[in-house]
């Protein structure tokens, strides 16, 4: 090990989603600072891949996250003009469930009535459809006579892989140190103040660190294990013949589809990037079963690719084929409130937690990384971070 006596103002661990955002914000406000990731990001081994992520303004989860979408769509357009690479694409979104608005998404009840409170509380706009006007505009969804939908024209997908680059680049440009393939071990807080961070390639000191480290944090925050789950989750490009007519782009919007499912609560998909030959993205949401994120399955067997046809897209999704283009695996890492840890440790307050972020945390994680960097920096965040808390917790 080459031993280092390195001092930073902020140390950031993981450079996902939320960690890249964190590193580029601080980067940008010329603060000190060195990010460490286990692998290479973009990679396809935690939660951060997958070619798109479904991006919406009105927040069926809670609409204290709406400011975040909202923002981060306006930062992701900036990394555009500067890297001249696309990273969000407008096409729509659909959000489906019953007409009672009974059914839950991502851990939340009465997720569409909570979507269309939210697009009226921020001025999102939006088109509340019946399940005659959807299959009319959209006849590749075979609602049900009892469901409705709730349409976003702003909605649409960002590209992980190429935003978690882009925002790590940009962090370099600005003078961020980066280490990639550096594992780090231990994360020891000083009673004097600061941290001192072990990695593989040496020892480092900072005023604070991030850890932004997704379905690890358990890893190095024991006392909380139990208030994180970490989930499979599996993606699907099912065989569309004719992709580019039914479900390419300008032709599909992407959509949630919340199901209250005793397996599943929902399921979510986009439009057809790769056109007849790439296959219709679509997945369920599901937390049927913890994984350790270092062991995790990440083959997917036909019998699973069945099950997932017959159960949720049959009758549901026309178009689509059961054969199976490709599959990949990503993982959720869930609270029990289904909603995200932005904070700093109690018993540790040069220690800021970010994330897990319960699935639905790509949308926002520009902001948060901008309200991250706020909060190391000048104390606070423009944004709210109180629904985020670990105070919410019992230890």
């Amino acid at each position: 090990m080459a031993h280092s006596s390195a001092s930073y103002d902020v140390i950031v661990i993981g450079l996902g989603a939320m960690g890249a955002a964190t590193l580029y914000q601080l980067a940008q406000r010329k603060v000190r600072v060195r990010g460490f990731d286990q692998f290479t990001p973009p990679h396809a081994l935690g939660s951060s891949h997958g070619e798109t992520r479904i991006t919406r303004l009105a927040i069926g989860e809670g609409d204290c996250y709406s400011p975040f979408a909202i923002r981060s769509h306006e930062i992701w357009r900036d990394l555009e003009r500067m890297t001249n690479e696309r990273l969000l694409h407008i096409t729509g979104g659909l959000v489906i469930g019953n007409s009672d608005h009974s059914g839950r998404f991502h851990g939340k009840p009465s997720f569409l009535e909570t979507t269309i409170r939210a697009a009226k509380r921020w001025g999102i706009q939006h088109e509340i459809l019946d399940a005659q006007e959807t299959r009319r505009r959209f006849s590749q969804f075979l609602l049900s006579d009892s469901e409705g939908a709730y349409f976003e024209p702003e909605a649409g997908y960002v590209a992980p892989e190429a935003c978690v680059r882009a925002q790590v680049e940009a962090a370099r440009r600005y003078g961020a140190e980066i280490a990639l393939n550096d594992k780090v071990i231990e994360i020891q807080p000083r009673s004097s103040g600061g941290v001192t961070v072990r990695a593989d390639s040496g020892i480092y000191n900072a005023d604070q660190v991030v850890l932004a480290i997704g379905s690890w944090i358990s890893r190095f925050l024991p006392t909380y294990a139990r208030h994180f789950s970490i989930t499979r989750q599996v993606l699907y490009w099912f065989s569309c013949p004719q992709a580019s007519h039914r479900f390419g782009r300008g032709k599909s919007p992407v959509f949630l589809w919340a199901l209250g499912d005793e397996e599943a609560e929902g399921l979510y998909g986009f439009p057809a990037i790769d056109g007849d030959g790439g296959g219709v993205k679509i997945a369920p949401s599901k937390y049927d079963r913890e994984v350790d994120p270092d062991s995790v399955d990440r083959s997917v067997g036909l019998e699973e690719i069945e099950k997932v046809y017959n159960r949720y897209v049959r009758g549901r999704i026309q178009f689509v084929e059961p054969r199976c283009v490709k599959t990949a695996t990503c993982l959720y890492t869930t609270t029990p409130d289904s909603d995200f840890v932005i904070d700093r440790l109690p018993e540790t307050p040069q220690l800021v937690v970010v994330s897990p972020c319960s699935g639905h945390g790509f949308k926002h994680s520009a902001a948060i990384g901008e309200s991250v960097a706020e909060l190391v920096t000048t104390g606070s965040s423009s944004r709210d971070l109180r629904p985020f808390s670990l105070s919410r917790f019992s230890l």
